[in-house]
């Protein structure tokens, strides 16, 4: 396999987007090259494709597996392991999206949670310290909760949850000032209600 001009920035940006993340270059870049990949590749393939140490992608490849995108595959004929990325984006949309909530959400929760019994029991003097982090623990569990209700929708669903995004930011966005000469010219009256869009379907 080569790596046409188009993929190879591909696995460049996506290793460059993964450092924010908490995740390294190369097991970042591994996970973009296998997904572009049309077949199955082995750690030597990797290796030279990426131009990186087998070590790093053995260490990457175990992590990418840990996380749920790739998988080890085997071909009839062939004793070399091999590796394939999911395929489907929403899929692996969920997985990413339901490994970060077991490291870093969880993990956040329990923490807040402690630090507001730790709170409780102090003096008057971390009163305002309390209200704060039990301000934070409740959003994130907000968000904890609401993952979960996205989570629960099937690929069809959450695909039309995604594409109806302007249709929600009308719904719950703040409402934009009045017009004032420019809609009276228009035959508008300030105190006339817009009306809301309907979700109704004809």
């Amino acid at each position: 396999m080569n790596l046409t001009p188009a993929a190879q920035k591909f696995v460049l940006h996506w290793g460059e987007m993964g450092q924010p993340w908490g995740i390294n270059r190369t097991m970042a870049q591994v996970h973009a090259l296998l997904f572009v990949s049309p077949a199955p590749l082995d750690a030597e393939e990797i290796s030279k494709l990426l131009d990186v140490s087998r070590s790093n992608v053995s260490t990457s490849l175990r992590e990418l597996i840990t996380w749920g995108v790739v998988r080890r595959v085997h071909i009839i004929g062939d004793r070399r392991d091999r590796f394939e990325a999911l395929k489907d984006v929403m899929e692996t949309f969920r997985v990413i999206m339901a490994e970060r909530k077991r490291r870093e959400m969880d993990p956040t929760i329990a923490l807040l949670e402690h630090c507001v019994k730790e709170a409780k029991a102090g003096d008057e003097a971390e009163k305002y310290t309390r209200e704060q982090l039990e301000k934070m623990l409740e959003f994130v569990k907000m968000v904890t909760q609401w993952y979960g209700y996205i989570d629960n929708l099937s690929t069809s669903a959450l695909l039309r949850l995604f594409r109806g995004g302007a249709m929600i930011a009308k719904l719950f966005g703040k409402a934009k000032p009045r017009p004032t000469s420019a809609g009276a010219d228009a035959g508008m009256d300030e105190d006339e209600e817009v009306a809301e869009p309907s979700l109704e379907t004809s």
